[in-house]
């Protein structure tokens, strides 16, 4: 049998973030990158979005490892809900491997760390069908790394998030020699970051962007709010240096900046000088020029806490006149919006707001030259690009046949698509489809809400909701008490009691036609009433709110007492029922007056219960 080679893209194309590739050598799997994505405005109500766990059901028991290029979320997001059910080797450098232990804590308490592998540029790992093996890249976070994964039929390149920069710091530049090495050996498929393809400016070199950012600081005269990402290494140490060079002392807010600045210092990637952070106990000690506030907000998004700042809602902070907020981070086209909205915010407040994105082209993803510059080194045989929206891709589609690339080389992929190698012919064709879908995170929920839920949200959130309460007796085919309407998110009640009450009356006439047309049955009278009170509220109001009509019955039990009575009748049985009663008159429980005491019977106080059937007075006569 001629052996199997797979790229199987899970999650990470057409959309920024949520990363995870795969690649199949016969019947070993490599996972590359487990990350979740943030949602936008119209995922109403979910936390986080991750990859579909269905790929994990299908093939887990085939998955060699999981292999992390870096420690940001949209890298090792995912990992706390796949080590929940899979017990899958992870592999990654030593700061990526602490972080991923963080995010695994902070959602799943009971860590298995036999899991967790820390390897580094020169490590590579021999399995039953293939090797792999890392190479330093360059990012925001120092030692990210680029994974290979060596296969019969070729080597397989992954660079995960990257950017090239030759005045990078050790730790964070990408080693070009290994690169030279690795195109040497020849390149079957390149699969790059696409994230930042449409860039024609180069990025400006990290050594700038730290001066910028110290310029800034001088210049502020009073608080400094730092808005970032507690996982962008590099940016915190910036903010540190700035801190330092102009006197003064920094607060950490958020649990999430708290534990990653203190493992990174543990592990030596960051530097802080002795005294430069404070606690929150000693902030109203310290002068507001002498003040910085690294601001991350949970999972490392600062905005909604700016937000919280700005509107006094902060459990710590609040923006005021002064104060100079700081976005020290280059949002995605998806939260531009969200960033505008904010600074209007700070400024009500008092504040004044400086984007370094406004003001310098930085990134920590590849240029579109830089992009070139990789593919003219490794020269792949395919190209598939990834990271990034569909336009993205294109991008680099164009930006590969610019180098020479013929187009029919470069695949334009979708998540759960697969590409399988020929061996005979010696080149990929689509395969069967992967699973590819999203997996949602609403609180503690994974995958318990889908499209019809959000459906439903959506609908609630345009246009409200209309509750409609009504009992009946479907013995007696009538309605036992007057309909009780109410709205939430339709209409202002007061202001429209005409609506409310014609509403009422579209209800009876529902209910009163199902009983004269219809068998009886509760489904079709909620859908009959469902239906009936949506037109009816439409054709008012153009709106179409979503109706919950909530039927009761009554009588239940006295119908089913009064069959039984009947039934009993019928055998000659009458005494049953008689009895039955006493029973319950004697263990009646007695009232508040006589409390402790024995049973009274009010027609007779006084005097002892006594029963009027002779029989049961003669066996109480015995007990007595």
């Amino acid at each position: 049998m001629s052996d199997k080679l797979k790229i199987m893209v899970l999650s990470g194309v057409r959309e920024q973030g949520k990363d995870m590739f795969a690649v199949q050598v016969n019947d070993e799997i490599f996972v590359l990158d487990a990350g979740l994505k943030y949602p936008d405005s119209s995922l109403f109500g979910i936390d986080v979005v991750i990859p579909d766990m269905e790929f994990f059901k299908q093939y887990g028991d085939q998955v060699a490892g999981i292999f992390l290029t870096h420690g940001h979320a949209d890298s090792i997001g995912a990992l706390p809900y796949i080590l929940r059910d899979w017990d899958i080797p992870v592999f990654g450098s030593k700061l990526t491997i602490e972080l991923a232990k963080i995010d695994v804590q902070r959602e799943n308490k009971r860590r298995n760390n036999q899991l967790f592998n820390v390897i580094d540029a020169d490590t590579e790992i021999d399995f039953k069908n293939a090797s792999v093996s890392f190479f330093h890249t360059t990012h925001s976070v120092p030692d990210s790394l680029g994974i290979v994964i060596h296969a019969p039929q070729g080597q397989i390149v992954y660079t995960g998030d990257f950017k090239f920069d030759p005045s990078a710091q050790p730790a964070y530049r990408t080693d070009m020699t290994r690169l030279a090495e690795i195109a040497k050996n020849g390149v079957l498929a390149l699969l790059p970051d696409s994230s930042n393809a449409e860039a024609v400016l180069p990025n400006a070199s990290e050594n700038e962007v730290g001066t910028y950012i110290t310029n800034v600081f001088r210049n502020a005269k009073g608080r400094i709010i730092v808005a970032g990402k507690a996982s962008n290494i590099n940016r915190v140490q910036q903010v540190f240096n700035a801190a330092a060079a102009t006197g003064r002392r920094v607060l950490l807010t958020g649990r999430d900046v708290a534990k990653i600045v203190h493992t990174a210092m543990k592990l030596g990637y960051l530097e802080v000088p002795d005294g430069l952070l404070m606690k929150s106990k000693e902030l109203k000690d310290v002068p507001d020029e002498k003040t910085v506030i690294l601001e991350t907000g949970r999972m490392g998004q600062p905005l909604q806490s700016l937000q919280k700042m700005a509107n006094n809602r902060h459990r710590m902070i609040t923006i005021h006149e002064g104060d100079l907020v700081f976005i020290a981070t280059t949002p995605s086209h998806a939260v531009e919006t969200t960033v505008a909205i904010t600074s209007d915010m700070v400024y009500r407040a008092g504040g004044t707001v400086i984007e370094l994105g406004r003001n310098m082209h930085t990134s920590g993803h590849a240029t579109g030259r830089d992009l070139q510059t990789l593919i003219d080194l490794l020269k792949p045989r395919i190209l598939v690009p990834v990271i990034g929206d569909y336009r993205l891709l294109e991008a680099v589609k164009d930006l590969a046949v610019e180098t020479g690339m013929d187009p029919d080389d470069v695949y334009i992929t979708q998540n759960g698509d697969c590409l399988e190698y020929d061996t005979k012919r010696g080149q990929f064709f689509r395969g069967d489809a992967v699973p590819g879908e999203d997996t949602m995170i609403d609180g503690s929920g994974v995958g318990d809400v889908g499209n019809i839920v959000l459906r439903d949200r959506e609908v609630l959130s345009d246009d409200g909701i209309f509750i409609a309460v009504v009992t009946i007796d479907r013995k007696k085919k009538k309605i036992v008490s007057e309909p009780q309407v109410t709205s939430r998110g339709f209409v202002y009640i007061k202001a429209n009691h005409k609506l409310m009450n014609d509403s009422i009356q579209v209800i009876k006439d529902a209910i009163q036609a199902n009983f004269e047309h219809k068998k009886f049955d509760w489904t079709e009278l909620k859908q009959d009433m469902r239906s009936s009170l949506g037109k009816f509220l439409y054709k008012q109001t153009n709106r179409r709110p979503v109706v919950l009509p909530v039927v009761m019955e009554v009588n239940q039990n006295r119908h089913r007492a009064m069959q039984k009575k009947a039934e009993d009748a019928a055998e000659g049985n009458k005494e049953k029922p008689v009895k039955k009663n006493n029973r319950k008159k004697q263990t009646r429980p007695a009232n508040k007056s006589a409390k402790g005491k024995k049973p009274v019977n009010k027609s007779a106080k006084g005097k002892k219960p006594v029963n009027k059937n002779k029989k049961k007075d003669s066996k109480a006569d015995d007990k007595r």
